[in-house]
Order: C-alpha cells, then sequence, then structure tokens
C-alpha cells in the first residue's frame, strides 16, 4: 500500500498557501478518491482562498472526477470557511457535525459511514481540540485523517473545557490504531505520520507531563493562566501565546475537577 509525503492510494494533500504560527505550512485539504471511481470526497477545503478552492476542484475534474461531498473535521475557519464557495464550485453538499456549516447536506455522528462510489470512511468523534472535532478512518488504506485532533509536528491547543474528552479521545485513537492496524494518520496541518502509535504515545505522554508542569507551577505560587504560560511556556512565539493560554485553562479545569489543585484555580 502506498503511503508517501503526497498521500496514500486513495487520499492525496492539496496544500493550501496560509501559513502560520497556528496552521504550520498550511491547511491540508485531502481529496479522496477511490482508484478508477468518479467520486469524490473532499476533506476540509479550508479558508475562504479562492485560488485554493478552485485549484483542489481543478484538481478533481483533471482526474476526470467529480466532488460527491465535502466533509469538515471541525469548525475552525482555517478548515471550514471556504465551504460555501467550495460548494458553489462544484455543487456539492456540505456535511459537518455543527448545523450551521451544513449545505445542503446531513449532519456527522460518531460511527456513521460516509460512502462514495466504494470508497468507505467512518466517522470518529475525538472532542477536545474543539467540541466538534472528529477524525475518519479510511480503512481501506489503513489511515486515520486526524483534522486537528493530532498534527503532523508539534501538538494541538485544547478547548478550554476539553482536556478530559481531549484525553479520552487520544486513547480512543491509540485503541484503534492498535486493534485496526493504522499504518498513518493524515493530519490537517504538517506532514503525514508514518509512526502511528509513537505518535499518539508521544501525545499522551506530552499532556501527562504538561499536567505535571502546570500542578508543580500551581505549587509554586502561580495563581493565574498568564503567570503559569511565562513559567511552563517561556520561549515560545507570541503568536502561539493566546494558545497556549487556552490550554493553560483547560489543563487548570481539568486538574481542578480532579481534585489535584485548589477548585478555585479551575477557573483562573
Amino acid at each position: 500500500m502506498r503511503i508517501d509525503g503526497s498521500g496514500t492510494l486513495r487520499a492525496n494533500c492539496v496544500l493550501c498557501p496560509n501559513p502560520g504560527p497556528m496552521t504550520l505550512d498550511g491547511t491540508n485539504t485531502w481529496v479522496l478518491r477511490e482508484p478508477g471511481a468518479r467520486g469524490v470526497i473532499v476533506v476540509d477545503p479550508g479558508p475562504h482562498d479562492e485560488r485554493h478552492l478552485e485549484r483542489v476542484a481543478r484538481t478533481v475534474q483533471e482526474q476526470g472526477a467529480q466532488v460527491a461531498v465535502t466533509l469538515l473535521t471541525h469548525h475552525h475557519p482555517d478548515h471550514s470557511d471556504g465551504a460555501r464557495y467550495f460548494s458553489e464550485l462544484t455543487g456539492a453538499p456540505v456535511r459537518a457535525v455543527e448545523p450551521e456549516l451544513r449545505i445542503g447536506g446531513d449532519g456527522l455522528s460518531d460511527g456513521d459511514t460516509v460512502e462514495v462510489d466504494g470508497l468507505q470512511l467512518r466517522v470518529l468523534a475525538t472532542p477536545g481540540h474543539t467540541a466538534d472535532s472528529l477524525c475518519l478512518h479510511l480503512p481501506a488504506d489503513d489511515v486515520v485523517l486526524t483534522g486537528d485532533t493530532v498534527l503532523g509536528a508539534g501538538t494541538t491547543m485544547i478547548a478550554d473545557d476539553g482536556l478530559a474528552a481531549y484525553m479520552d479521545s487520544l486513547h480512543r485513537l491509540r485503541e484503534l490504531t492498535e486493534s485496526a492496524g493504522v499504518r498513518a494518520l493524515l493530519p490537517g496541518h504538517g506532514p503525514i505520520c508514518t509512526e502511528p502509535r509513537d505518535k499518539l504515545a508521544e501525545y499522551i505522554g506530552h499532556r501527562e507531563a504538561r499536567l505535571a508542569q502546570i500542578t508543580a507551577a500551581v505549587e509554586a505560587g502561580d495563581r493565574t493562566a498568564e503567570e503559569i504560560v511565562a513559567r511552563v511556556y517561556a520561549g515560545i512565539e507570541e503568536g502561539v501565546v493566546p494558545a497556549a493560554r487556552s490550554s493553560v485553562r483547560a489543563q487548570l479545569r481539568y486538574l481542578a475537577k480532579r481534585g489535584d489543585i485548589p477548585a478555585e484555580l479551575g477557573e483562573a
């Protein structure tokens, strides 16, 4: 089974030119098609960048294919803002967890199967990065499209109340990787990960280490998210400080609910 830097037998990436501290090299728009089939599934068309969206549509047309449906892994604008224009270009419906993001299509729920011309995707609810985050298992290629739940490089930000759910999501992905023989993770940003077990172990270990660091910061006298960011995330780029603050708040809530720190600090 082919897995290389550009994708797999059934999944190919069209990179959006929107690089940045939060988007790495840009948003990965995934174009999925069963070999020889006409129908295509597009995952995360990206921001409202008309040239990028037109390039994705042209890529599909040049394959003699047609977009049958667009799926969104979550609501963040760098993944979803281009969906309406892309739907206008292709005539394809847009399916998403959140009703306001759907365009002529159904919702997406855990356990759903999306099938187009013999290609099957299985929907996995993986909240944490956002409440509506999901991953998509492509069994035919032994890969999982992870949106922003797992990135190709670095770690992802967590919604303010999302850490407990996120840890559950990581453990669920690790179990799937082991039970289904997943060979690669196709992220929403960054390169393909061809060592999924190691990546998920690294993510889980990173979160546990961060929780220990934040607990130590509280024990040292820090009481606000800003103080903890200055200590635990010293030296990070200014552009990712808000994300670090959001992550710290999520971890403080998690630790407070678990009883590891005073309850009032869960509102820091």
